[in-house]
């Protein structure tokens, strides 16, 4: 068995449901006037990836994600993250659990991948592990793991290590596990094997595009953050008075992220059900009362939601979204 097929049966043994490499140039582009095929594919990759996060920073639809700006061309290239970076280990954990939101009256709406329990804790201890695996097959070897924490374009890669590909609606896309994977990822100084790139198969389809209720998709595969709900109800750290009124009453009764374009997406249609207990739903974040949340103070908040994702948006920005969403009293409200 090869180094690389034995780190992907390593991953796999420890949990994740997909994984796949990618090999990316090990220093910067250079002047090399006759550089080789693969060379190129390197250089032309970091250079779409640079040239389109450019291009998204000018049009300022980072909003007050000031991070996003900072130094991209680290972002767009692994080298400067990693200096020596040959490959990168890509992996996928599948968090669809079959069960239904309640969103009868006076209830909330929780984005599905924060129902369960923080998926940077579950990553963190089996990305320690691989890499620890990968330390005793080539000890030379150095790697560095993330799980969305660090200047790396993690859905890009993704796409051309085979886990998929970016739909429209800026989302990984998995023709097994549809858009339900989270993602981490090992940089590496090994020279492993690569997996061919993912295909797009969105084709004309604009489901997503359509269905987003606040137009935040501006074009296929843009996402402006500053009228997105996942930003929003997360990242937004204004006051609710500082919100357009159209744009509240889009909200509707969303208290934490959006999955309107994932929903809709005909690739989510077959789901197939995670093996992560930790991801699995509680009460609260399936049937999320919004007067009882609105009534729990900083602490309360700190104790209920310890290990989950919706510590992100912090007590104020949580008490902000539930006082939104007990505004938009009608459901007609979450469309335009």
């Amino acid at each position: 068995m090869s180094l690389t097929e034995s780190i992907k049966q390593e991953a796999s043994q420890l949990g994740f449901d997909a994984v796949g490499i990618v090999q990316v140039s090990q220093s910067l582009p250079s002047t090399d006037q006759h550089p080789s095929p693969i060379e190129k594919h390197h250089s032309s990759v970091t250079s779409q990836l640079y040239d389109r996060l450019i291009n998204w920073l000018e049009y300022g639809f980072q909003a007050s994600m000031e991070w996003m700006g900072h130094l991209p061309e680290r972002r767009s290239h692994p080298s400067m993250v990693l200096p020596g970076c040959r490959s990168i280990i890509s992996v996928g954990l599948n968090y669809y659990t079959d069960v239904q939101a309640d969103e009868c009256e006076g209830n909330g709406r929780i984005a599905r991948y924060a129902w369960g329990k923080d998926y940077h804790n579950v990553f963190k201890k089996r990305l320690k592990q691989l890499e620890a695996f990968i330390q005793t097959l080539a000890p030379a070897a150095q790697t560095k793991w993330y799980v969305d924490t660090g200047p790396i374009m993690e859905k890009a890669w993704a796409q051309e290590a085979g886990l998929g590909w970016i739909g429209k609606h800026s989302n990984l896309v998995s023709s097994e596990y549809g858009s339900w994977l989270l993602l981490g990822e090992i940089l590496t100084t090994l020279n492993l094997e690569a997996d061919s790139p993912g295909t797009d198969l969105c084709g004309s389809c604009m489901l997503c595009i359509n269905a987003c209720p606040t137009g935040a998709i501006v074009e296929p595969y843009v996402v402006n953050a500053e009228t997105c709900i996942s930003y929003l109800t997360i990242e937004y750290r204004g006051n609710e008075d500082q919100l357009p009124a159209k744009l509240k009453k889009q909200i509707g009764n969303r208290i934490f992220g959006c999955d309107d374009c994932l929903d809709i997406c005909p690739f989510n249609h077959n789901q197939v059900e995670t093996n992560e207990s930790a991801f699995l739903p509680s009460s609260v974040t399936i049937s999320p009362n919004l007067s009882s949340l609105q009534a729990i103070t900083k602490d309360e908040f700190n104790e209920r939601f310890q290990g989950s994702p919706i510590r992100r948006a912090k007590h104020e920005g949580f008490a902000r979204n539930l006082h939104i969403a007990q505004g938009n009293d009608s459901r007609t409200s979450q469309r335009p």
